[in-house]
């Protein structure tokens, strides 16, 4: 008889099974021992009575401390009194690796928590964390996939900054200077004249000053970039994107959902079309409903941003945002040179800004004021001009903060959480 997950073994429900998995849980008596064993998929109650196993199974039933890994054979049966409605009645069980004392117990800080992240990912609350994480990773490629876009793999380092010089990680590369990525931005505007249509999931970095619950210093970005396509065009993929995300994640992690204790009739209501707003229709709605006066020009800071989505319970797009706030590469609105053909779409619940995208700017006059304006020098950007040279043609794009879509998903209020080994200003460690 070949093992089997815990979830198979309760799916087959009567029977010998046979399973492998860790201690989750143990208690102990002089005649029975009972071990909560884990695995990826669940847990079970197993039940050791010392008077119907041999003496070598009792010894290591009541020697195995919590995260000793086991071998267990048993007859399953269901028991409404067992933590998942099954129970294991034990006839044989083999150590494999025998545990130290487990340096986690309850109440423990967050803190302590994060500097034992290589054992504290075990925990089944952060495993549910990455099985929806696997999903939302799933989904943005299934949905690309589905429409007929390419992936495409950008570079690592460049030596260019694309979302401004302040973030930039800077790295030694032999004997120059390269930067890790903000953004694959620049790199998919040269191949949106080849593929037309792509996307790729990839990790980003930003040398960001902040120890906010929403930031991260590196972090994975889902980006799609389109020829022959403007704001509406990438509005519309957005909002589709997300509803499709939050479909899957509904389907595919019920049980995780209900670890996390997640609402899930909030996910369900993640259906498109959201509603869309400009800019300067969220200054408005921010002075008539929140007593907010902000003024025209400044960018929407998290306490602006959460302000407005009390007023929703599904995403929103928000889009023409003041042009001199924005990166060089989006242009003005031809009905409005102050405003940037630019959108934001901004979570519910306090999970702020989950997508960023603009049209691209393909004016090499504009392009070129625009980088001297933010005091870069032109020559480091010739093959990015070279674009507006050849051929060039309408085309637009966004990115996807994979951590805050994920931490939304789940209902979690750290993004840290949203990805197995954050890294932070403060943290980068383990």
């Amino acid at each position: 008889m070949s093992y089997m997950s815990i979830q198979e073994a309760m799916n087959k429900g009567s029977g010998e099974v046979k399973l492998h998995g860790w201690v989750y849980r143990e208690r102990k008596s002089a005649k029975v021992a009972f071990v909560v064993l884990r695995d990826s998929t669940n847990i079970i109650q197993c039940v050791i009575k010392k008077d119907a196993v041999p003496e070598k199974v009792w010894d290591a039933a009541i020697d195995s401390p919590i995260e000793t890994s086991l071998k267990i054979t048993g007859e399953i049966k269901e028991d409404a009194r067992a933590p998942t409605g099954f129970e294991l009645a034990v006839t044989d069980m083999e150590k494999v690796g025998v545990s130290d004392t487990y340096p986690i117990t309850k109440d423990q800080s967050t803190e302590f928590l994060l500097d034992q992240r290589h054992l504290w990912i075990r925990s089944r609350r952060l495993t549910a964390i990455m099985k929806v994480r696997s999903t939302v990773f799933g989904a943005i490629h299934k949905f690309f996939r589905e429409r007929a876009f390419h992936e495409f793999a950008p570079p690592i380092l460049t030596p260019n900054a694309c979302e401004g010089g302040s973030t930039l990680f800077e790295v030694k590369y032999y004997d120059q200077k390269m930067y890790l990525t903000q953004s694959w931005q620049l790199y998919a505007e040269a191949a949106v004249f080849a593929l037309e249509k792509l996307y790729c999931i990839s990790p980003c970095f930003r040398a960001e000053k902040s120890k906010t619950s929403r930031h991260l210093s590196e972090f994975w970005m889902a980006e799609m970039e389109i020829a022959w396509a403007g704001l509406d065009d990438i509005g519309k993929a957005a909002e589709e994107l997300v509803a499709f995300i939050a479909k899957e994640v509904i389907e595919k992690n019920a049980e995780e959902l209900k670890i996390l204790e997640r609402d899930v009739e909030k996910l369900k209501k993640i259906k498109a079309p959201f509603p869309r707003l400009t800019y300067s229709e969220a200054l408005k709605l921010l002075k008539e409903k929140k007593d907010l006066d902000v003024p025209w020009g400044k960018d929407l800071r998290t306490v602006e941003e959460d302000k407005l989505m009390e007023l929703y319970e599904t995403p929103v797009i928000v889009t023409h945002y003041p042009k001199e706030t924005m990166a060089f590469y989006k242009p003005s609105d031809p009905n409005n040179p102050k405003e940037a053909l630019c959108m934001d779409m901004l979570a519910p619940d306090g999970y702020g800004e989950i997508i960023g995208g603009s049209v691209r700017d393909t004016d090499l006059d504009s392009l070129k004021k625009a980088l001297e304006k933010e005091g870069e020098k032109l020559e480091r950007y010739e093959w990015y001009l070279d674009l507006r040279r050849y051929g060039s043609v309408p085309h637009s794009g966004f990115g996807l903060g994979v951590e805050r879509v994920v931490a939304w998903m789940c209902g979690i209020d750290n993004i840290k959480d949203a990805i197995p080994f954050p890294r932070t200003m403060i943290r980068f460690r383990p």
